[in-house]
């Protein structure tokens, strides 16, 4: 046998060739290995995106399906309301200007003539207008804190009209807003409207959030070429990240006057303080009942005055009982108002058992700018003098977002912003209810289906939701609730499991 002679650059070339093919092929091996790897975790990935996408989907499916039938008669009367000193002035026309046949009665006899016209109620205070020929607007209180205004014409005396306080055409979409005109229960379900509108806007927000691929139709603009379902998701879209910053304003410069959150922030702003400070808000019906109620008891006269009043003011005297010994000073008083130049609508206030002084204050919307000026009740001299900066910071905080809220805080720009986006919400109500109509399934709700268990749910959305819970009780406990209600529905109630479009209870997964 002939062998060959070794040599060592060809074996080793021959070895060196060899070496990275085999190289080359463990390579291929572990990058498809990484890639199988990668591939799975993408699934994964996006497997858990889309359930969790369809999640976030539900939870805006539920609020806007609780919350649509309020939030339109929210922006409706709310757009309304927005205009309440032009509706309330324009309603008012007839009490304006009058014809008078004879020369004008001081003050103090318009009111103490209205006074004799309501025995038993307490006189509150008397509007100051600034043309004579206009009626007299005096308002009293009843026992029961319920609020009337008596017109009464400047010449003759004659009272014109007596109203309440509610029976206002403003005053009934005020309370239609606050409280669907069915007291605390109706506040209560607003405040949940509210909150959950919230979620809605939230939610809705993620579901929008744009990819750098989607461009700007249908993002920022709807595809007006597009029809049917697909513009009106634009719509709805498009309209929602639009308002979305002014509807949140709106929804929590709305939250100190609901009845439950709105009483717990009263009760920290109260703890801690050696002497509590008047509260510039009302927190639900309730609390503003009983304000009117406490008004109504310190409307009685202190003694001192009363004494005063019968000596200097004899031919003023009224026989209503709590009002005969209150008008004095109304015509030495209320030609100071004009030049103080305070903000309409402005009110004259008699001295009371809990203020011995006389109070000139403005009551406008546009609450930064309301002051309360006190005179002595023997000289008629100014003594102190009330503004906004003299509040705690809190009210403060509150009244600027209940002015912005109300559209008074700067003017006509106010109320058309407010308008717009009570217009944006009418438009996301028909247009997710169109979308909902045309897409839902017979026999089933609709809503989308929940894929996402409970223990795969990422943990920082859950942190926010704990977080969004404790700020918002109302909207804890509801959520709470609702969870609950998922978990006994899907383990007792096949149909309605399937009604809601949830999965069935399986063992232990949630």
């Amino acid at each position: 046998m002939i062998f060959e002679p070794f040599d060592k650059n060809k074996s080793s070339a021959s070895w060196w060739m060899k070496r990275p093919r085999r190289l080359q092929g463990s390579q291929n091996a572990n990058r498809a290995v990484k890639l199988g790897r990668a591939n799975q975790e993408a699934k994964k990935n996006s497997t858990t995106y889309s359930a969790f996408y369809r999640m976030v989907w539900r939870w805006h499916f539920y609020a806007g399906l609780f919350s649509a039938p309020f939030i339109f008669v929210l922006s409706l009367s709310g757009s309304i309301y927005l205009f309440k000193p032009q509706i309330d002035a324009y309603l008012d026309r007839p009490y304006n200007h009058l014809k008078l046949s004879q020369a004008i009665k001081s003050l103090d006899d318009q009111v103490a003539a209205a006074g004799l016209s309501l025995p038993g109620a307490r006189l509150k205070s008397l509007e100051i207008r600034d043309d004579p020929s206009d009626a007299a607007r005096v308002l009293f209180l009843k026992s029961d804190g319920e609020a009337l205004r008596v017109f009464v014409k400047p010449d003759t005396l004659e009272i014109l009209k007596t109203e309440t306080e509610k029976s206002r055409f403003t005053s009934i979409v005020h309370d239609l807003h606050g409280e669907l005109l069915i007291g605390t229960f109706g506040a209560i379900l607003v405040e949940l409207a509210g909150v959950w509108a919230i979620i809605m806007i939230l939610t809705g927000l993620y579901l929008w959030w744009p990819t750098p691929e989607d461009g700007f139709a249908g993002v920022l603009y709807p595809r007006l070429n597009a029809k049917g379902r697909v513009f009106l998701k634009d719509l709805h879209s498009v309209t929602g990240v639009w308002i979305s910053f002014f509807a949140l304003f709106f929804l929590i410069s709305a939250l100190p006057w609901t009845t439950l959150w709105g009483g717990g922030l009263k009760y920290l702003r109260s703890y801690g303080q050696a002497a509590p400070t008047k509260q510039e808000w009302t927190t639900g019906p309730a609390s503003a009942k009983a304000l009117q109620q406490d008004l109504f008891k310190e409307a009685t006269p202190s003694t001192a005055l009363s004494t005063y009043e019968h000596q200097e003011h004899q031919s003023h005297q009224m026989t209503g009982p709590g009002t005969s010994e209150r008008t004095g000073g109304f015509d030495r008083i209320a030609p100071l108002a004009l030049p103080l130049k305070l903000e309409v609508p402005i009110f004259l206030t008699p001295p009371s058992a809990a203020s011995p002084n006389w109070k000139l204050q403005s009551e406008t919307q546009n609450r930064p700018q309301r002051k309360t000026i006190e005179f002595d009740p023997k000289t008629f001299r100014q003594i102190s003098e009330k503004s906004f900066s003299d509040h705690v910071l809190l009210d403060r905080i509150i009244d600027v977002g209940i002015a912005a809220h109300e559209g008074q805080l700067f003017g006509v720009f106010n109320q058309i912003l407010g308008l717009m986006t009570a217009i944006g919400y009418l438009v996301l109500v028909i247009s997710s209810t169109l979308m909902w109509w045309r897409r839902r399934p017979q026999g089933v709700l609709g809503a989308p289906s929940k894929i996402m268990p409970a223990r795969r749910t990422p943990r920082n959305f859950i942190i926010f939701a704990l977080v969004l819970g404790v700020l918002l009780p109302t909207l804890g406990a509801s959520l709470l609730l609702i969870v609950v209600f998922e978990f006994f529905i899907r383990r007792y109630s096949p149909q309605a499991t399937q009604w809601l479009g949830l999965e069935p209870f399986l063992g232990r997964q949630v």
